[in-house]
Parts: C-alpha cells; sequence; structure tokens
C-alpha cells in the first residue's frame, strides 16, 4: 500500500512539473509577439517600447509610424547579439492616457528606451514620466520644443515647430505673397498653437505689419462644424489661411472652406500628410500647401534606399511611404546605434548618454545629428496636393 501510495505522489509530481514548465506566459496586451511564440529569457531579448495613439482622434498617425517601427525591426531584429522586442502601448490620443502608458512601459515592462509618439500634446504628457524612470525617449514626429525643453531623458528625429513655423510664412510670403493671412487653429492642441504662434511672428517680421494676421480663429480636437470660423474668414481682406491641426478637422476645413465658396490658397503643415486628408477633403484639398519631413522623390542616404526597398516589398511597389513612417524607422536606427555605442542594452542612463551623443547618423529621413536640447536639425520639404496625391514641391535646408 505505502508502495503504491509512494508511486502515486511520483507520478503526481511529475505531472505538475511537465504541466507547469510547459506553460507558455502570456505576452503583455499590446506586445507584437507572435501568438504561440516560444518566450526567450530575460537575458535574451531587449524590449523597446512603442509609444503611440492606436485609438482616438491621432490613430490613423500613429498607425502611419507603428508600420516604420515595425519595418525596421523586421530589417533590424538584433543588438548587441540580443533580439529586440517592440512592447506597444496605446496612449489613446489622450494625454492622461499618455502618461499611464508611459508608466507601464518603464514600471512594468522594464523597456530599455521608448520610442513615439504622434502627437506633441501626448509626448509632452509623458516626458515627466520617463525622466523619473531615467529611461530615453526618441520622439518620432513630435514637433513641439516643449517636448525636450528641460528633459533631458526626451529626445527626437524630426525638426521642431520654431522652424516648421518660420518655413511655413516665409513661403506664404515670398511663394504666395500673402500679406494679409487668416490662421485656424486647433486650441486643444498643444502642436497646433505653437505652430501658430511661430508662422504669426516669423510673418510680422517679414512683412513689418504687426496687423498681418486678419483673422485668429480657434476650435476644439473633435469638432465638425467650422461654418462660422470660415464664415468670419470669408468677410475679412485674407489672402490666405494657415491651418496646423489634426489631420482629421484640417481636411473638414477645406470641404467647407470649398463648399463656402471660400477660394484662398491653404497652408498647413506635417500632420496633413495622411490619407484621410485627401479621403475626406477630396477636390477641396487640391492646392494646399503643407511642410513635412521627407519625400522618397528626394533620397538622402543610402538608407532612404534601403528603407524605400523594404517599404514597397512590404506594402506594394505604387505605395509611398507617409513622412511620418520614415521617422519612425529612423528613430528605431538611432536607439540600436546608441545602445551599440553604449555597450549595454540595461543601462538606460549610458543609453541615454549615448543617443545624446548622436551626430551625423544616416537615416532614412536624412543625417541626424542632435543638439543640446535634443532636437534634430534637419531640412523641411514642402509639398503640394495635386491629383489626389501628396507631391514634392521644394527643399528647405536649416537657416
Amino acid at each position: 500500500m505505502k508502495r503504491k501510495l509512494a508511486l502515486f505522489l511520483a507520478l503526481v509530481m511529475v505531472f505538475s512539473v511537465f504541466a507547469f514548465g510547459c506553460a507558455k506566459e502570456e505576452a503583455p496586451a499590446g506586445d507584437t509577439a507572435a501568438e504561440g511564440e516560444a518566450t526567450e529569457t530575460e537575458s535574451d531579448v531587449v524590449k523597446v517600447g512603442v509609444f503611440e495613439p492606436m485609438t482616438g482622434a491621432n490613430a490613423a498617425g500613429g498607425a502611419l509610424e507603428i508600420e516604420g517601427l515595425k519595418l525596421a525591426n523586421k530589417l533590424y531584429p538584433e543588438v548587441l547579439g540580443k533580439k529586440v522586442e517592440l512592447v506597444i502601448v496605446d496612449n489613446k490620443s489622450d494625454k492622461v492616457e499618455a502618461a499611464n502608458a508611459a508608466r507601464r512601459l518603464v514600471d512594468k515592462e522594464k523597456v530599455s528606451i521608448v520610442l513615439g509618439s504622434w502627437g506633441s500634446g501626448l509626448s509632452i504628457a509623458a516626458g515627466p514620466v520617463y525622466k523619473d524612470a531615467q529611461v530615453a525617449a526618441i520622439g518620432t514626429s513630435c514637433t513641439n520644443p516643449l517636448v525636450t525643453l528641460g528633459n533631458d531623458f526626451y529626445f527626437r528625429v524630426c525638426f521642431i515647430d520654431s522652424f516648421q513655423g518660420v518655413v511655413m510664412a516665409r513661403y506664404a510670403n515670398d511663394e504666395v505673397g500673402a500679406k494679409k493671412i487668416a490662421i485656424i487653429q486647433e486650441i486643444s492642441n498643444d502642436y497646433s498653437v505653437a505652430l501658430s504662434k511661430f508662422f504669426t511672428n516669423e510673418m510680422i517680421r517679414l512683412t513689418g505689419d504687426e496687423d498681418v494676421i486678419v483673422s485668429v480663429s480657434n476650435y476644439n480636437t473633435g469638432d465638425q462644424d467650422f461654418t462660422a470660423q470660415l464664415t468670419n474668414i470669408k468677410n475679412s481682406d485674407a489672402e490666405a489661411i494657415f491651418a496646423p491641426g489634426n489631420f482629421i478637422e484640417s481636411a473638414l476645413i477645406m470641404k467647407q472652406a470649398k463648399e463656402l465658396g471660400l477660394d484662398l490658397p491653404m497652408l498647413g503643415a506635417d500632420t496633413w500628410e495622411t490619407p484621410e486628408v485627401i479621403e475626406i477633403a477630396k477636390e477641396a484639398a487640391e492646392g494646399a500647401v503643407f511642410s513635412t519631413f521627407f519625400d522618397s522623390e528626394v533620397p538622402l542616404t543610402e538608407e532612404t534606399t534601403t528603407f524605400l526597398d523594404a517599404y514597397r516589398a512590404e506594402y506594394g511597389a505604387d505605395v509611398e511611404p507617409a513622412a511620418v513612417t520614415a521617422l519612425a524607422y529612423d528613430a528605431y536606427l538611432v536607439a540600436l546605434d546608441a545602445m551599440e555605442r553604449a555597450g549595454t542594452t540595461t543601462d538606460t542612463v549610458a543609453i541615454r548618454d549615448a543617443v545624446a551623443e548622436t551626430s551625423m547618423f544616416p537615416g532614412a529621413a536624412g543625417i541626424i545629428s542632435l543638439d543640446e536640447n535634443g532636437d534634430a536639425v534637419k531640412s523641411a520639404i514642402i509639398k503640394v496636393i495635386e491629383d489626389g496625391k501628396f507631391k514634392y514641391k521644394a527643399t528647405v535646408e536649416p537657416f
């Protein structure tokens, strides 16, 4: 009897070890690891946080950047002999949720570095979390100067709005010849408000006219009806409209302006380069001009060709990548380069220091050198919407 009991207990122990030893660790929500894929030990994997809007008003922008990050991860899946795992979290296009998403990355997921986000306000909200945790973040297309100001742990691979606003003001003055401008700004969006300010200051400097901005109209994220703002502009002596804001609202502004018979040059910025602008505004988008970061017609480095070949192989030969897709791709490459130069995937302060020293790095969207504020000094691309497509117009070098 005792022998039978002992045998029974031994079998129970064997089956218990087998059952628990073969259990697969559940991947965190948002993790890009394929379901059913064996989980490497912690020492074999480098976790790179991806901080992007996957839902909400900015979801389309976030999706474009995630495309670039996944493509870069596919081409360059390892660093210092370890597999790179993208841990993607949704900041939900919301500032409060952005801070929560950032905490999850640094506290729960223990990422070595963070990439993102589309949307300056979201990056600004998350900045203190990364700074307190001493984990570096590399912004992809967040252009507001406040993202990196006073935060030694936030960097970016894109130019900033103090440059972009000047670029578009000079275009309005030199190319359009407009001396009276109306502004429609997304008052709830840090990006839109700051860009409008930089544009205004440069227009005043260029024209010497303190009253060059004849109308400033505000709206909130998610608004659908812009009749009042556009009617006010129609009754002014404006010669052009500058409307930097989220792509959905900007497209509706274009569409409703045309419906009101308001035929003025429409000027904007990098957020306009999403397919939704053309899909929503349709023919009303024709002729709209905006500043952005990249164009496939103007290859800048050997990495540009590598990126374009891989993108077209992935999505089709006739599909052109968005500028923010190229920027996200570059952010990933800069992160891996910093780890290699630091010689570590776990010492987040050493990785941060290496990111800060990035200079003359050849990315897909151009050469990346970070200044003392962690901002990339780069050229701007001006595009126009023609025949339902985004077309290259000019390159503007840093001033």
